[in-house]
């Protein structure tokens, strides 16, 4: 299987069954990417050599204006799509088989983590994984510790606070907190 069969499936959403050659390949991603970041968590690196790192983590070039303050934790990397501007602040955790993509000009808050797996509820078929993508739009700010659950879309320019598990669709130009995340207020946008 390649990564491109790997991540189309993915992207579809179908049930990965334990045990099969996709679950197979996401292993093989996996252990790619925890010889990635352990050699961007285990030393200083230059803006440069973090950007480097990351194009070989996902596959793609690091855009531009991006940034990342180490140390960063991903088991595939190769689903993550990240735009400009973007900043990822230290301690995140994405677990991006699903997909995750994050808008320009977003910020990302210390020890966020993004999951994009679920399992079944029946024990018997508990190590299946349903994949389900997480969408961040543009100029979105994500605070500090914040969870964001599979299948969630962040509108442009919303607010999630601190501490937030977001585990519903979040609109535009809105704050969101709380566990389970709520809507808090609207944004004026109007200056």
């Amino acid at each position: 299987m390649t990564t491109e069969e790997f991540i189309k499936i993915m992207d579809s959403g179908a049930e990965v069954t334990a045990k099969n050659p996709v679950h197979l390949h996401m292993t093989y991603l996996s252990n790619e990417a925890m010889k990635i970041t352990s050699r961007l968590n285990n030393a200083y690196h230059t803006p440069e050599e973090i950007a480097a790192l990351m194009e070989k983590l996902t596959g793609r070039p690091f855009p531009e204006g991006a940034y990342m303050f180490p140390p960063f934790y991903t088991d595939c990397g190769k689903n993550l799509k990240l735009g400009k501007d973007v900043f990822i602040n230290s301690g995140c955790q994405f677990q991006d088989q699903g997909g995750i993509t994050i808008g320009d000009g977003t910020l990302v808050g210390p020890k966020t983590v993004i999951a994009t797996l679920n399992h079944q509820q029946n024990p018997s078929k508990r190590a299946n994984l349903i994949p389900k993508p997480v969408t961040i739009g543009k100029n979105v700010w994500i605070g500090a510790n914040v969870t964001i659950l599979p299948g969630v879309t962040i509108g442009d320019g919303a607010i999630i606070a601190a501490g937030a598990v977001v585990n519903r669709d979040v609109e535009k130009n809105t704050i969101a907190g709380g566990v389970p995340a709520k809507f808090i207020k609207k944004i004026d946008t109007e200056e």
